[in-house]
């Protein structure tokens, strides 16, 4: 999957700076005029209400896509002063900051999905997204997803990288991260992906097709999780300290891995089976965030959409000195 695109907003002058670079990224996937128009809209007001609001932040763009459809996700996060009153704030004519209080509501109705997730005095987070089609409105799918991956500072390219498969019945979910930084660790995290989205096998299967296949590269630690919706089942296999936790409204399981590095060593591979829930989360992640969050920390953000998940956990718990990849899939019932 491509990498998400990190622009800071700690100035104004950085709001132009992140709607020329949308703008770039929606003409590259073919958006139409009117469309591109209302992401330059979109973003410019995110950007500046991180300034106005969030006392600066960071705007993320990432491709997402619903069968033939090309779509942006525009994900804001920050440490701001928050919102008591995230509904209140939406509304027409509501403001803080001495402005004329439209921002939201613009991004509201610009949007095809909006949400937020915000607590007084600990920031806010926002997902939008805004498709190629404007009479698009994709139906809710078995499996909800979000994600990113971004690279160490000063690296160009990130050595991780995450893929997934997803139908009606089975879903298989990778994260993969490349030993060290840059290049060569891109490229052998993906090369996994590649092996991953070429196999329609078991998570073990495809991690001894991955360690045959990565042998020529400095190797790479892995984790697959398969749901299976029909028998409520999660089958687990991880090589590395690729960190995975199923939470629900009741229950919370790590799960397990093995040590080694696939294409180098490994001493065992082993799926582990593990319940899922119809509202079940998954949660997959790199080295590069701290493994020390709690979600039960965040009051109704497991009910958010996952890449409000993924973007809390981020902005809260990311290493900075690392590559990092965080991927949150949800499900949404039957």
């Amino acid at each position: 999957m491509p990498e998400s695109v990190a622009i800071p907003i700690t100035e104004s002058s950085q709001t132009g700076e992140a709607r020329r670079v949308a703008i770039a990224l929606a003409t590259r996937l073919g958006f139409q005029e009117t469309q591109r128009g209302k992401i330059g809209i979109v973003v410019t007001e995110v950007a500046s209400n991180l300034i106005q609001h969030g006392q600066g932040g960071v705007l993320l763009l990432r491709l997402i896509e619903h069968n033939s459809a090309i779509g942006i996700e525009v994900l804001s996060l920050d440490k701001g002063r928050g919102m008591v009153d995230v509904n209140e704030c939406l509304e027409d004519g509501f403001s803080t900051a001495g402005t004329l209080g439209n921002g939201l509501g613009a991004i509201r109705r610009l949007s095809g999905l909006l949400e937020i997730y915000s607590i007084p005095n600990q920031g806010t987070a926002l997902v939008a997204h805004l498709w190629s089609d404007s009479a698009l409105h994709p139906p809710e799918e078995i499996l909800e997803i979000g994600a990113i991956c971004l690279p160490k500072g000063g690296e160009d390219v990130s050595g991780d990288a995450w893929a997934c498969q997803v139908d009606q019945s089975r879903s298989l979910l990778l994260v993969a991260d490349g030993l060290g930084h840059g290049p060569a660790a891109a490229s052998a995290a993906s090369n996994a992906v590649r092996i991953f989205q070429e196999h329609h096998r078991s998570p073990g299967a495809i991690i001894e097709a991955a360690h045959a296949g990565l042998r020529s590269t400095r190797g790479a630690v892995l984790a697959i999780a398969e749901i299976d919706f029909e028998q409520q089942s999660v089958r687990f296999a991880g090589i590395g300290n690729i960190a995975a936790s199923i939470f629900s409204f009741t229950e919370h399981h790590h799960l397990l891995s093995h040590n080694g590095t696939v294409g180098h060593e490994i001493r065992k591979i082993q799926e582990f089976s593990y319940p899922w829930y119809e509202n079940g989360l998954l949660i997959m992640h790199s080295d590069g965030l701290d493994s020390k969050w709690q979600l039960d920390r965040y009051p109704g953000l497991s009910q958010k959409h996952p890449s409000l998940i993924a973007g809390v956990l981020y902005r809260d718990f990311n290493r900075e000195r690392d590559d990092v990849t965080v991927l949150v899939a949800k499900g949404m019932g039957r």
